[in-house]
């Protein structure tokens, strides 16, 4: 048996010993890690942003006089596409906010009005039923006027305050990142060819031949992926959105647009997506009419059996060639892991791994 070294000796008591300077300092390396995440965040935000606008960018370009290759077109063409692809975004958003937010506060408004009066009549049949006693009555009103309120109140009004100026110094940093992340994926945008000359010459200079391709091979299937992924869920989206408002329009049930609507936005979010917007539609639809909730909640589950058969596999899971247990399990890993932006990240991932694993058992990795 080949005895340690020197060497290996001092290199286990140097990583010894900078695992123990990273456990008696680690406040201040978690904040200077912090510091450090927090400065590159709108970065980050910015090259997040940039690529799924860069998809609707690039359709623009495409489209955007096609046969003509003159200079001022070519220097226009980018900004022009990117200018069309932020209009359309913002097309968008103003129409489901349009569907959504008039009718959402019609229903928070009746919801308001209707607490009351159901308040009311379950204490009325509570009473009925015996189930309050005047005995039980006397003791909360008792228990009540011997609560200190004044001391109660005063300390939930500074727990208020706290909450408050904690949630508009967040509210205010969010916004700037948000803003900063924007503008910086414009610049991204606006310059990406340029960019992307520049990624090369310093891959090309730094990364050896065999390195070089193999990276090029793995960002080539993740663009792939992440690009079909996007395009299938928005497509997928549209399709449930409309088959949802189009089917609520001949069942009758109220708020179709609203709830197409919703379904469509949650729809982007895999396989729970569809879960959460059939909740809050039948939710809504019970503050009009039990009978409605009902029938709502039947037909959701019919238009849900439908896109997990039919539309979400042929949609999505054909174009990133990824099975239908995988899509399951990398929405519960990333889901438990990163919350929504887990389960939203988790499939186009899982698809990327599943490719690069199922051309190297095959053969037909960039190796072979």
């Amino acid at each position: 048996m080949n005895q340690p070294t020197g060497r290996t000796i001092a290199l286990i008591a140097l990583a010894a010993f900078a695992v123990y300077l990273g456990i008696y300092y680690w406040p201040n390396i978690a904040g200077f890690v912090g510091l450090i995440v927090s400065a590159v965040a709108p970065l980050v935000l910015g090259l997040v942003l940039a690529y799924p606008l860069n998809i609707l960018m690039s359709f623009y370009e495409r489209h955007l006089l096609p046969g003509n290759d003159g200079r001022i077109i070519c220097r226009l063409r980018p900004a022009i596409s990117l200018i069309a692809a932020l209009l359309t975004l913002v097309v968008v958003a103003t129409a489901v906010l349009w569907l959504v937010v008039p009718q959402l506060i019609d229903c928070v408004r009746l919801l308001i009005d209707e607490v009351p009066v159901a308040t009311v009549t379950l204490f009325d049949w509570l009473e009925e039923s015996d189930l309050i006693t005047p005995d039980l009555v006397n003791s909360v009103n008792a228990s009540l006027e011997a609560f200190d309120w004044k001391s109660h109140v005063s300390d939930l009004a500074g727990a208020v305050m706290s909450g408050v100026v904690g949630a508009v110094s967040g509210v205010v940093s969010g916004t700037a990142t948000f803003f900063l992340g924007v503008i910086f994926a414009l610049f991204v945008l606006l310059n990406k060819e340029r960019l992307a000359v520049q990624r090369d010459l310093i891959m090309e200079r730094y990364l050896s031949a065999d390195v070089l391709m193999r990276v090029r091979y793995v960002l080539g299937i993740a663009d792939d992926c992440f690009h079909r992924f996007l395009v299938g869920q928005c497509t997928e989206a549209v399709v449930l959105g409309v088959l949802c408002a189009v089917g609520m329009f001949i069942l009758g049930l109220p708020y179709p647009l609203m709830i197409g609507a919703l379904t469509a936005f949650m729809a982007l979010i895999p396989i729970v997506g569809a879960l959460i917007s059939g909740a809050i539609g039948a939710f809504l639809i019970l503050m009009v009419s039990p009978v409605q909730a009902l029938i709502f909640l039947i037909f959701i589950v019919v238009l849900q059996q439908l896109e997990g058969d039919l539309i979400y596999p042929h949609v999505v899971g054909s174009s990133i060639q990824l099975p239908g247990i995988w899509v399951l399990a990398a929405v519960t890993v990333g889901g438990g892991a990163f919350g929504i932006a887990g389960m939203f990240v988790g499939v186009p991932l899982a698809a990327v791994a599943y490719r690069l694993l199922r051309n190297d058992v095959y053969g037909t990795g960039p190796s072979r």
